[in-house]
């Protein structure tokens, strides 16, 4: 007879053994299992893109010495890899499976790189070395360098066509879920290096549901997979179903196990508004992310370097008219000349704004009117302030604190964030991205007084695209909207 102790050990193993026979796949993260995220592209293609760039610069770099007659010294070659080894991290490699447009490239490439060497001239000061370095090279560098990269770009894409074609396909793979995913996955494929033979898509629903897809590209339905991989030598199967339906993946991964094919699981997510996407890596846990910050990482240096030198150098250039204003505000009418309001910031947090004062009222209550035109509250000089929008200039300071973009959607009185939460579907997403002292909304016309939800909306809608779509370039472009629609605009009052 077993006394207790080994009783409780049998029964422990048996609902341990019960539990893994009635879930037979389910995953058991412990300290040790991580799922590294990788890609599908070959080993050529990967050492191409991750090298170019690289190897690119230190050649400009060269070929810079020969033309101008500059002997390769130690201090050359030690700024040539200081700069390969800087260069994966702060100019983004090339995307050499698809065509890219010259102009916006060119563009970007300028501005990494100028980072790039902005960062160079910062350690050659810093360890003074920079008289070790003939000034003809290094400008002539910054220059050429540019123009070098785009053209290494464009040679390594005809290169990489040729590669495809001249290689043997030998990839056949399947699709489960002719949805929109799965279409667009197909084509991608077939677009890509690795695609081969296409068996076709399996779906439960009939041809006449399945719009775009035509009768030879529907093998069958999802309980005749695994008998179709048994039969056919398919490398790949990918299962493309919306999330809901786990327990069917559950099923067919199961089942695929007894093959011999690589089995890949993209998820369909159409049934969510989808915000800055990516898949990310939780120490060893993969994960997607639904709606989350592009101000990330790199994005992150990028954008608040840019705040601090232009809001340095404007706050520099505007010193005597933000004094001035100041004077007048306090000839003109009693109060304090900085307006101070509670408002929402990142994530949320409520933050405490700077405006100069145009009103005779200092509102941050639970409730809180907004101007409207000919607002009585104005003061004299009031209306003038707002139209030129010189009121948000003590905003500055709130973007060398920290607290304020130079570019975000715009922060609201803690009052109508309240308001118009319960109202807007999706209002408060506008927050994970620092509030600006302009935004996409507002150079679309959006600027000013929404009495109406229908405006607020219209607003809302234009700062997740914002959110969508982010890059330093789109900041660039707000900014020189604004300075050309500030004296026009018939939205502000």
């Amino acid at each position: 007879m077993l006394n207790e102790i080994e009783a409780r050990r049998v029964s422990d193993l048996l609902y341990a053994h019960n539990r893994r026979q009635s879930v037979p796949n389910e995953a058991h993260f412990t300290s040790t299992s991580r799922i590294r995220l990788g890609t599908l592209a070959s080993a050529k293609l990967v050492l191409l893109q991750s090298a170019l760039y690289p190897v690119t610069i230190v050649l400009s770099l060269l070929l810079c010495e020969l033309a101008l007659g500059t002997s390769v010294s130690s201090q050359y070659v030690a700024l040539a890899v200081i700069a390969f080894i800087l260069a994966p991290r702060i100019i983004t490699g090339p995307d050499l499976t698809t065509s890219a447009k010259v102009a916006p490239l060119l563009s970007k490439l300028v501005f990494e790189w100028s980072l790039l060497v902005g960062i160079l001239l910062f350690l050659a000061f810093a360890l003074k070395a920079s008289e070790s370095y003939s000034r003809t090279v290094i400008l002539t560098w910054f220059v050429a360098t540019p123009a070098l990269l785009v053209g290494s770009g464009q040679l390594a894409r005809h290169l990489v066509k040729r590669m495809r074609k001249e290689e043997t396909r030998a990839r056949t793979y399947a699709i489960i879920g002719a949805n929109e995913v799965g279409k667009e996955l197909a084509r991608r494929l077939a677009a890509g290096e690795e695609a081969v033979g296409f068996a076709g898509y399996f779906d439960d629903r009939s041809l006449d549901r399945l719009p775009g897809i035509n009768s030879g590209e529907l093998v069958g339905k999802l309980a005749d997979v695994y008998a179709f991989a048994k039969r056919n030598p398919l490398q790949a199967v990918y299962i493309a179903l919306p999330v809901w339906g786990s327990p069917r993946m559950i099923q067919l991964v199961s089942q695929l196990r007894d093959t011999t094919a690589s089995i890949y699981i993209v998820p369909d997510l159409s049934a969510f508004e989808l915000i800055q996407t990516r898949f990310v890596d939780i120490d060893g846990i993969p994960a997607v992310s639904i709606c989350d910050t592009p101000i990330q990482g790199k994005c992150a240096v990028i954008k608040r370097t840019t705040d601090l030198v232009v809001a340095s150098i404007g706050l520099a250039l505007v010193s005597p008219l933000m004094l001035g204003i100041a004077a007048a505000i306090k000839l003109t009418s009693r109060g304090p000349v900085l307006f101070k309001q509670r408002r929402y910031g990142l994530d949320g947090e409520e933050i405490l704004i700077y405006k100069f004062r145009s009103m005779k009222v200092l509102e941050d209550g639970p409730q809180v009117m907004q101007a409207t035109r000919g607002d009585f509250r104005l003061t004299k000089i009031g209306g003038f302030l707002r139209r030129t929008s010189l009121d948000e200039l003590p905003q500055l300071l709130n973007v060398l604190q920290g607290t304020m973009s130079l570019v975000g959607p715009r922060p609201h009185a803690v009052a109508h964030n309240e308001q118009y939460r319960k109202l807007i579907d999706g209002y408060m997403i506008r927050h994970k991205i620092k509030p600006g002292i302009t935004g996409w909304a507002q150079v679309n016309g959006l600027r000013g007084e929404t009495e109406t939800i229908d405006k607020m909306q219209k607003r809302v809608e234009f700062d997740l695209d914002y959110l969508r779509q982010w890059s330093i370039w789109l900041d660039v472009k707000i900014l020189i909207r604004t300075a050309l629609a500030v004296v026009r605009d018939p939205n502000a009052y």
